[in-house]
Order: structure tokens, then sequence, then C-alpha cells
């Protein structure tokens, strides 16, 4: 056995022994708030980002026909050589239009579209100064701008962050960074502060909303909507944000920002240099998702609704649950193995809630997190808080 076979075979072998072995869960069914897992059956689904319910919806699934029909399966090209079609022209206005940019410009992820702006804006001397719990596509590229001085401030602290600043006086360019609805603890970033100290200190503040948009402010256009920011110079600078969660559930991401922005990254983006351009019918798929956003905006109103029955009933079972108005419920278990456990447990109930531990999070913060969508119904949230009841019950047995 050679070196990297070994390597590989004990990593999965101290997996399995410790019982955080993480399984691949195949879902049979389109994604909705009932699904079907092969070899379990009918569950109710309280783990996906499809916070409004868009992935399965007539209109997105014939949008994503059509554009199959019209365009082809792919564009076999980057966008620069003959890979830019109509269907891209017109998601990016749309985009730009929903969220009041000047313009945007789409990638097949979020995490390409991350990779794809911080490296390329940052020279020798500048800085990026990054919140400590930023999901791991901008650590990835905050490494990736390597010519830059990477600064971490404790996760939400002000006073860290203006500290940050200040050590970074001296740099040209001083780019802060951040999740608009950080993934994992569900909480939003205090963006009117973060936009106040960037122009105190003459930076720019970039934020992904991939768990923001569709799910904050009475539009759903995202984190800076919910503070009642502008997306410009004078609040959210640049934001970076996903097709893939409430926006349809598909693939693809998109910076947007001022027009040159947006005419740089296209010369220099090395992700949009290339990568294939986002195939058409999800370029499809993602315009009408956003249209239906627009047309029914009780789709949000009906999410916070059912966020808050959901963190209301779990407080009542006993859970400590954080206030906020975002899809993302965590409860804190500690052990990655308990949380996993928990979440077989639950899924044997007929819930699926997925355990989270490392590397997805640090040691000894694991945790099960629920996701909430409009599309849930009373007797669905009431059926899930009844099998978080048993859990407590078993866990209070069993100490």
């Amino acid at each position: 056995m050679n070196i990297l076979q070994q390597r590989l075979t004990d990593t999965l072998n101290g997996l399995r022994a410790a019982r955080t072995l993480k399984i691949l869960r195949t879902i049979s069914t389109p994604m909705a708030p009932v699904a079907t897992i092969e070899g379990i059956g009918e569950v109710l689904v309280f783990c996906s980002n499809n916070y409004l319910g868009l992935a399965n919806h007539p209109k997105v699934v014939e949008a994503a026909a059509a554009g199959l029909k019209r365009y082809g399966a792919g564009t076999a090209s980057v966008r620069f050589i003959c890979g830019t079609f109509e269907c891209h022209v017109a998601l990016e206005n749309r985009v730009a239009e929903f969220l009041g940019a000047e313009a945007a410009l789409s990638f097949t992820s979020c995490w390409n579209a991350n990779e794809g702006l911080l490296p390329q804006l940052v020279e020798d001397g500048d800085a990026i100064v990054s919140d400590a719990n930023n999901h791991a596509s901008i650590i990835d590229a905050g490494r990736l701008a390597s010519q830059a001085t990477r600064k971490v401030f404790h996760h939400q602290d002000m006073n860290a962050l203006q500290q940050a600043l200040v050590e970074a006086a001296d740099s040209p360019l001083k780019i802060v960074v951040t999740d608009g609805v950080f993934s994992m603890e569900g909480d939003v970033a205090q963006l009117p502060d973060m936009s106040s100290l960037c122009q105190q200190h003459n930076a720019v503040l970039v934020v992904d909303d991939s768990h923001g948009t569709g799910v904050l402010g009475r539009r759903g256009s995202g984190s800076a909507e919910h503070f009642g920011l502008p997306i410009g110079a004078d609040g959210v600078n640049i934001v970076t944000s996903t097709f893939g969660k409430a926006l349809g559930g598909g693939n693809g991401g998109f910076v947007a920002g001022t027009t040159e922005l947006i005419d740089y990254l296209v010369q220099r983006s090395r992700p949009h240099l290339f990568s294939n351009a986002l195939a058409p019918p999800l370029a499809c798929a993602a315009h009408e998702a956003i249209n239906i956003l627009d047309q029914e905006p009780e789709r949000v109103a009906r999410l916070h609704a059912n966020v808050e029955l959901m963190r209301g009933g779990l407080r009542g079972i006993g859970y400590e649950v954080v206030d906020s108005p975002t899809g993302i419920i965590p409860i804190m278990i500690g052990d990655t193995a308990e949380a996993i456990s928990l979440s077989n447990r639950l899924l044997e109930m007929g819930i699926f809630v997925v355990g989270f531990g490392f590397p997805v999070v640090p040691e000894g913060h694991a945790r099960l997190r629920v996701q909430m969508s409009s599309e849930h119904n009373t007797a669905q949230i009431e059926r899930t808080l009844e099998a978080f009841a048993s859990l407590r019950r078993e866990d209070l047995r069993g100490s």
C-alpha cells in the first residue's frame, strides 16, 4: 500500500471509529418540505436551503426546460470566447435591478464568485479584514489573495474590526469581508456598524449574502435591505451571493457592484476567464425565481412567520436558540459524534435535520442545524417540535 492510500485508509477508519463519518443521503424526489430518501422513505426536510420553496416551483422548472430547449445543455465555452448567451445578460441585469446595484456578473457558484473577486482586487501591501466565522469560500478566497495582508477579527466584534482597520492604516486598499448571514450561527452581520467603520477608515465592504438573499428584507433582496442600506458607496460596496439557495436552488452565483467593478472582473477574474459559463437552463431558472420573489413577497413573510414558530417552539421545549430573523436555527450539541447520533435519531422519526461537526465547525462546537422554508406548514413544524421534544425527554432520562 502506497503512502497516499495508507493515509486515506487510516483517516476513514478513524472517522468510522469515532462515529463521525459523513453519510451521503440519496433523495429520489424533488427538493420540497417532504422528500423521499432511498432506503429510509418519506421524511420532513428541515435541512435544506430551499428557503422560499422555489427549487421545484412549476414556473422555475418550466423556465429551466425552456432554457434547455432554446439554448441546449451548456455553453461549451467560457464567457469571453463564445459563452455569453442572452440569458446570461438578462439574468445579470435582473440581479442588478433586484438588488439596486449598478451591475452584476454571474459565476458557476458563489464559491467561484468569491474566489473570482477578492484575489483580483488586491495588490502588494493591501489588506483583507475578515470575520472569524466567515464561510469557507471567503477564507479560501483570502488565502488565494496571498499578496495582501490578511487579518481576522473575532466574530461580530466591532472593536476588534476597528483595531484591525487601524493596524491596516498604511494599506492602500483595505477590504472588509463578511457573511451577511453566518451559515452555522444564523446571525446577521452588523452591517450598519461595519459600513460606518469602513467609511471612517476608507475601506471597501464586501458582503457574501448567500443565506440572506431571498430571506432578509421585506422584498427578500437581502441583508442590505434588512438594514435599509444601499448597495453602493454609502452602504454595502460589493455583494456576492448564490442562486443555489432561495433563488431556485440550482447552481450559480454572482457579484454585484459598480459598473466599473463588473467591467474589471470581466477582464481579470480568473474563474470567469477560465471556467465555462453558467449553464443556460440554470440561468433561466434563476431569472424566473427572482421574478416570482418580486411578484410574491409574501413568501418572505411566511418564512419569517415559520422561523418564529419554530424558534418559539424549541425554546418552549427547553432548547437554547438565539433570536434571529434568518432561516437558520442552530442547536448546540458540542460533540460531533453526539450531533450525528441525534441527527440519525431524528431521521428515524422521519425528520431530516443534519448534525454538523469538525471540520465544518471547530472541534467542540458541533450542532444540529434546523433550516426553515416558507413552504413548511404548521402541522409539519409541530411534528418536528414533537420529535425534538422526544429527543429532549430521552436526554433527560439518560442524564
